[in-house]
C-alpha cells in the first residue's frame, strides 16, 4: 500500500504531521522545488523525531555538477536522516551519478528525483539501481499550480512505477498532488505518495501546514488502500 510522505519545513510542521505521516520530507518551499533546509534545522528535526518515522531530506536545487552536489549530499546525510533526495536538474547527470555511487553503494540512502515537467530525456532506471540508489521519485520542477497528472498520464506512471519495481528501487509520485488525485495514482500501487501543497492552508505550498488538511489527505490515502486492499481479498 502506498504511504504517505509529507513535507514539512520546520519543527512545528513536523510535530503537526507527526503521527498523520509515514515519511517526513524537509525541504524549503520557499526556495524551489527542492529547496534545501539549513543544515541546523534538519539536525533539531531529527532529534525531535528521534527515530519515531523514516526522514528525507532535499539537497536543494543543484545544477547537476559532481562535486558540490555530492558534497551536499555528505552534508545533508550526516545530520542522521534516513534518506537523501537529490534532484535531477540540468547538468552532468551521469557523472554525479558516477560520483554518488560509492556513498551510494556503502550504505547512504540516495532518492533520486525524476521531474516530469522537464524537457529532458528520463535515464533508464537501472542506471539508478546500478549505481546503488535506493529509489526513485517523480515530481514537478516548476510550482505553478499544475500538478504531476498535467504532464504524466496514466499509463506513463504505471510504467515508471513498474519499471522502478523490476529495478528493486523504491518509488515515490509527487508534485502539487491534490486530494482528488489520491486515488487515482494509489491505484498505481507506488510506494509512497509526496504531499506539500495539499497539506497546506489553502493549497498555498509556501504557507504553514493546516492540521485539518493533513488529516484530510492521510484519511483519504488510508481510505483508498483498504479499498484496494479488499479488493484484492475478493
Amino acid at each position: 500500500m502506498s504511504r504517505l510522505l509529507a513535507s514539512v519545513n520546520s519543527l512545528q510542521e513536523t510535530e503537526l504531521v507527526l503521527s498523520l505521516a509515514d515519511i517526513i520530507d524537509l525541504k524549503n518551499p520557499a526556495m524551489g522545488a527542492l529547496g534545501a533546509l539549513p543544515i541546523e534545522v534538519i539536525e533539531q528535526i531529527v532529534r525531535y523525531v528521534d527515530g519515531r518515522k523514516p526522514i528525507s531530506a532535499t539537497i536543494g536545487d543543484l545544477v547537476m555538477e559532481p562535486k558540490p552536489v555530492l558534497a551536499a549530499i555528505q552534508a545533508v546525510a550526516a545530520t542522521g536522516v534516513d534518506i537523501v533526495k537529490v534532484g535531477m536538474f540540468a547538468g552532468e547527470q551521469l557523472a554525479c551519478i558516477e560520483a554518488i555511487k560509492p556513498i551510494a553503494r556503502s550504505g547512504t540512502k540516495v532518492v533520486a528525483v525524476l521531474f516530469a515537467d522537464s524537457q529532458q530525456t528520463f535515464l533508464p532506471l537501472e542506471v539508478f539501481a546500478e549505481a546503488g540508489f535506493y529509489g526513485v521519485m517523480q515530481d514537478t520542477a516548476i510550482k505553478n499550480g499544475s500538478s504531476l497528472l498535467d504532464h504524466q498520464d496514466l499509463p506513463e506512471l504505471r510504467a515508471f512505477v513498474q519499471e522502478a519495481r523490476a529495478n528493486d528501487l523504491i518509488c515515490g509520485l509527487a508534485g502539487s498532488l491534490r486530494v482528488s488525485d489520491i486515488e487515482t495514482l494509489a491505484a498505481l500501487k507506488p510506494d509512497y505518495l509526496g504531499f506539500r501543497s495539499a497539506l497546506c492552508q489553502n493549497g498555498n505550498r509556501t504557507t504553514t501546514i493546516s492540521a485539518t488538511s493533513a488529516a484530510a489527505v492521510q484519511e483519504m490515502l488510508f481510505n483508498c488502500n483498504m479499498a484496494l486492499k479488499g479488493a484484492l481479498a475478493v
